[in-house]
């Protein structure tokens, strides 16, 4: 078996997953390349193939993320002659990269796991938006993979919109890597192409649109498959329409993904302690230990942002990340206490007007 794991670090396989392992004697290891519907695309030392869950691990788990996703480790079960392997275990997770379910529901979608760099893309020329972008780090960093940040379609924007584009970046304290590049002079694609190091596993998200897609097939060197024009506001359409992990020629692997505009917060205080370092330094400051930055006398926070040295938006943005966190960290029972109280404010305050 160890020869085997060796051959698959080409997939991503290190020694950290190697001392988890404990599949059947029967079983081999494979890496999911895609989900499609009751079956999953695996890829081993040999090449894909099709695969499925087996009955009594469905039995077991009934939560959509207890089910393999793209990106992880499996045990599965495939004899010569076989049309499809049996996977019959899902391995420890090294990193997640999950938002939350929509509507009121309070689990978790999977979107892609054992990531070591997360490229969160966006469009200096429709798309830009610095406190989407802060979302989107604070679920990288909780879920522990690092993130980078790409900038797309730098063709449509004037140089001295970039460079203002950069400038909110740093101006948010947002310390990842940044990379600005245009799919269609090529300007600043050699520079991400050398980042994309062999046996690492990178995810591309953001929203529809931005080019993430384009880029891939650029990267990849095939035709712009599924990929229609752009339009004339630069907005392209939706080209991506499921997950899958990629092995690119130089080694590297890449995950594409539909595009995703919402990036629900799960709790998170690990990813908000990542993405607001300067906020979180400066309230060791604060005269209470358990300040909120609120109103409170003596918040070094508050003095921040009153000066200057933090912006209003970068403070508004951590306040509401911060609050969506504790409230999906709260038990159920009082989650549903708050948004009954909620309610009776609101009924109240409607009372309140008419009476005015």
């Amino acid at each position: 078996m160890e020869s085997s794991y060796l051959k698959l670090k080409g997939l991503g396989w290190n020694d950290w997953f190697e001392q988890r392992t404990e599949c059947r004697p029967s079983d081999t290891v494979a890496r999911v390349a895609a989900v499609d519907r009751d079956q999953l695309l695996l890829m081993d030392q040999a090449g894909p193939f099709r695969a499925r869950l087996a009955g009594s691990y469905l039995y077991r788990h009934h939560l959509s993320q207890d089910l393999p996703c793209v990106g992880d480790w499996v045990c599965v079960e495939k004899q010569p002659g076989d049309d499809l392997g049996l996977i019959h275990s899902l391995l420890p997770r090294r990193t997640t990269l999950r938002r939350r379910s929509a509507g009121d529901s309070i689990e978790y979608q999977m979107i892609a796991a054992n990531v070591d760099n997360v490229i969160i893309v966006q469009s200096c020329h429709f798309d830009f938006n610095v406190k989407r972008l802060e979302r989107y780090l604070v679920m990288v960093r909780d879920g522990g993979a690092e993130p980078y940040v790409l900038l797309t379609k730098t063709d449509l924007v004037e140089p001295a919109v970039l460079n203002s584009q950069l400038s909110e970046i740093r101006a948010a304290g947002i310390t990842a890597p940044t990379i600005a590049l245009s799919n269609v002079t090529q300007e600043g694609i050699d520079d991400l192409r050398q980042r994309l190091l062999p046996g690492m596993t990178y995810c591309f998200v953001g929203s529809s649109g931005v080019g993430k897609s384009t880029l891939i097939n650029h990267l990849i060197g095939r035709a712009l498959l599924n990929t229609k024009a752009v339009s004339g506001t630069g907005e392209g359409r939706h080209t991506t329409v499921r997950r899958e992990l990629i092995l690119l020629e130089g080694g590297a692997l890449v995950i594409d993904n539909p595009g995703m505009r919402e990036f629900g917060i799960l709790g998170a205080e690990g990813g908000i302690s990542g993405s607001y370092s300067d906020i979180i330094s400066l309230a060791s400051s604060c005269r209470y230990r358990n300040c909120t930055h609120m109103r409170e006398p003596g918040c070094a926070v508050l003095e921040a942002v009153k000066s200057g040295e933090i912006s209003q938006d970068h403070y508004e943005n951590y306040r509401k990340l911060k609050e969506e966190s504790e409230f999906y960290q709260m038990p159920y029972v009082e989650k549903r206490r708050k948004d009954r109280d909620f309610g009776r404010f609101i009924k109240s305050a409607k009372k309140d007007l008419k009476h005015e």
